[in-house]
């Protein structure tokens, strides 16, 4: 039996971007610890099928990027006796291109998606939070919170920024009963990472950068949002945990 600490029976968690990859392991995760858990994305079919693939699943689809329906949305779920106990941000985007060439509308996109979303729906769901003492805010991060790769500098000033905003998150609602930190995944293999996983040439390189010799599973970083979001985690705040094999601890 688990350790009522980790026990998320009777709360609810509204995971955004959650109809694939991480989203929806971590969607998995917090549902088999309890929680009854929301999708969110803006695809409406694409969150029925991954709902279904959840007994109990609820969606909520809405654009993590846009501060008006995100407030729409969050407020009238609220509204209608289904309060928000947990919220994951992880919406997210990638774009590859030497920094000399990137264009500057899918830099745009990126502070949008990674960053502006955190914000939008983190504020929309924390006001009610605030308002009952309680709640939970775990937001997506990265490996490139703290480290830079070429090709990929505005992703990693969008993530370095996650990092940040978790902390001034944590700084201004912690007093009001909020835990706020950051889950900070290495490689792990995704649709996002596709092309990197399908490039034999980044597996090796990967393979020998990480201490642990390979990708990371989806399914791995279940117990690190478990943690986050349960009582075990009562006096975390402001905290960036990295879940990368090792690969921000080494040379």
């Amino acid at each position: 039996m688990a350790h009522p600490l980790f026990d998320l029976t009777g709360r609810r968690a509204l995971i955004t971007g959650s109809s694939q990859g991480i989203g929806f392991a971590l969607a998995e995760g917090l549902a088999a610890a309890g929680a009854q858990v929301v999708l969110n994305g803006r695809d409406a079919a694409k969150l029925a099928q991954a709902a279904a693939r959840i007994p109990g699943a609820e969606m909520l689809a809405f654009d993590a990027t846009d501060h008006d329906a995100v407030r729409a949305a969050v407020d009238g779920f609220e509204a209608a006796g289904k309060p928000i106990d947990i919220l994951v941000n992880n919406a997210g985007m990638q774009h590859r291109a030497p920094l000399e060439e990137f264009p500057a509308d899918a830099f745009e996109r990126l502070l949008q998606t990674n960053i502006a979303s955190v914000f939008h729906v983190g504020q929309a769901v924390a006001r009610h939070m605030i308002g009952r003492g309680c709640g939970r805010i775990i937001n997506i991060a990265s490996v490139q919170t703290a480290l830079a790769r070429p090709s990929i500098a505005p992703y990693t000033a969008t993530k370095g920024a996650v990092g940040n905003l978790t902390k001034g998150m944590a700084t201004d609602w912690a007093k009001h009963g909020l835990q706020c930190n950051a889950i900070a995944p290495g490689y792990f293999d995704t649709p996002l990472n596709a092309a990197l996983v399908a490039d034999p040439a980044f597996s090796a390189w990967l393979e020998k950068r990480t201490p642990a010799g390979r990708w990371g599973k989806v399914e791995e970083l279940q117990g690190a949002c478990i943690f986050l979001a349960s009582d075990a985690a009562s006096f975390v705040n402001g905290h960036i945990l990295y879940v990368d094999g090792g690969i921000t601890a080494s040379l």
